[in-house]
């Protein structure tokens, strides 16, 4: 089974250049849930859900403009690689490097 929580290095390639995040991912009960931050802002996880080892949410963003991102991403071990999606934007890769918990 595979584990999601813990503290996770990630870096987005976006249309306005790369954003680099962390993502702190908390699992209990079956309850997905947790923040993001970058060094502007700290937001909410949202709407997170497992598949197998795929993991889905929502992040409504303010800054550097308001958004509202949909993540789909992939966890392999420690390695984590997906996209992040806002509206009719470009998908923006995502990779990330979990680096506490498990």
């Amino acid at each position: 089974m595979t584990t999601f929580a813990g503290t996770w290095n990630a870096t987005m390639d976006t249309p306005i250049g790369q954003i680099v995040a962390a993502f702190n991912i908390t699992e209990r009960d079956g309850a997905i849930g947790g923040t993001a931050s970058t060094d502007k802002e700290t937001v909410d996880i949202l709407d997170a859900a497992a598949d197998g080892d795929r993991l889905t949410w929502i992040l409504k963003t303010t800054t550097p403009m308001k958004l509202t991102l949909k993540f789909d991403v992939t966890v392999d071990g420690d390695t984590m690689t997906g996209t992040a999606k806002a509206g009719v934007l470009p998908s923006s890769k995502v990779n990330g490097t979990r680096v506490s918990g498990s």
